[in-house]
């Protein structure tokens, strides 16, 4: 006789975490890092278990800004945080996280006429980087005009590492530099007390993810000397990397790092830590340049190219549909385009290549000694 008896178990099933979601393309768990249109083109998302580098600007402004808006993701999400930094108090930087918009006020594209193009016509019809977030609730978008109330982050656990109140006495040469030993030490300490760590023998029935954010890391300020050479340089920051990447392999934790790398005088030394981390982004910013004052970008504040995408549960990497990008920061909204230049249609440009293009006088056979003669055919 037939029964209908099944046996229930929770083999396969899988664990829903808030604030994440399954790739589309390695079935990898995915997080937002605050920023829809950044997600589109790295992805999706942020890969569980990466590490994301963000090659600071001159000034390093928009990298914090990117930082926050990390960080802002997480607390909305209900994830964990751990921000660790030596030129700004991490405690300053938690305060000045921007405030989260209702889902009525997300929708900024539809009400601005100032970003429809008006040069390069052509290129309305084609589509922009998906900058909305989904129904849902993938990413968010913030208010940099207002700060996000306190009360939101004793919600979460929030942990910080202060690398100004951390006293180091080891040379910057040595490659157990203090500083670094101590804040790998307080991230393992973190995803283990934190229940984040997916080797554990007792897993927790509720999953979160932890965000950890590092800010200005390999700067003066962590003890590192910007020599002349590669050999000059101190081999614990790519240590360190190397270390953490390690560590967030076998964990539920995403990482996002900012290195001012334009302080490396050796490009050599850049590429070493490039290697060592899953997700590379560098930020051109206008500021200070002759770009800021040319008027082909006057509707940006910067360049997004992207330098390395990660490779995980397959053999190729996402691409995006176009590698020419362009990013610019709104009161609510921070968005990554396909930068469009608009096309030279001026009067001299046309005539320039017509005389290019014209024969000289006297080539063809059926032609006058003069070249704008009007017999010529």
């Amino acid at each position: 006789m037939a029964t209908s008896f099944k046996k229930k178990s929770s083999r396969g099933r899988s664990v829903f975490i808030p604030g994440t979601r399954p790739s589309l393309h390695n079935n990898q768990l995915l997080v937002s890092t605050g920023i829809p249109s950044m997600d589109a083109v790295i992805g999706g998302g942020v890969a569980v278990g990466t590490v994301v580098m963000i090659e600071e600007d001159n000034y390093g402004s928009y990298a914090r800004q990117i930082l926050k808006y990390f960080l802002a993701e997480g607390v909305v999400s209900g994830h964990g945080l751990f921000l660790a930094s030596a030129d700004i108090d991490p405690q300053t930087i938690l305060k000045d996280l921007p405030h989260p918009l209702d889902h009525g006020d997300d929708n900024t594209d539809s009400t601005n006429q100032e970003d429809t193009m008006k040069i390069a016509w052509r290129y309305q019809q084609k589509s922009k980087v998906q900058s909305n977030p989904s129904h849902n609730r993938f990413g968010h978008y913030y208010d940099l005009s207002r700060v996000m109330d306190e009360k939101k982050l004793d919600t979460i656990p929030v942990r910080m590492f202060n690398a100004a109140e951390e006293c180091t006495s080891d040379s910057p040469k040595n490659r157990s530099n203090s500083l670094y030993e101590k804040l790998l030490s307080e991230v393992n300490s973190t995803i283990t007390d934190g229940g984040y760590s997916t080797t554990a023998a007792k897993q927790q029935q509720e999953r979160s993810i932890l965000r950890i954010a590092i800010h200005s890391l390999g700067s003066q300020l962590w003890g590192e000397e910007c020599g002349a050479t590669c050999v000059d340089f101190s081999p614990a920051l790519p240590w360190f990397l190397y270390s953490l990447r390690a560590t967030l392999r076998s964990s539920l934790v995403v990482c996002m790092v900012t290195i001012p790398t334009h302080v490396f005088q050796d490009s050599g030394f850049t590429h070493r830590i490039e290697r060592l981390c899953d997700t590379v982004l560098a930020l051109e910013s206008f500021a200070g340049s002759d770009k800021e004052t040319n008027p082909l970008y006057r509707d940006y504040h910067g360049l997004f190219n992207i330098v390395r995408l990660p490779r995980l549960n397959t053999l190729t990497t996402h691409m995006p549909d176009s590698l020419d990008l362009a990013f610019k920061l709104k009161r609510k909204k921070f968005s990554i385009e396909t930068l469009h230049l608009p096309p030279d249609l001026s009067e001299s440009v046309s005539r320039n290549q017509e005389e290019a293009i014209r024969p000289k006088p006297g080539a063809l056979a059926c032609q006058t000694g003069s070249g704008n003669s009007k017999l010529d055919f």
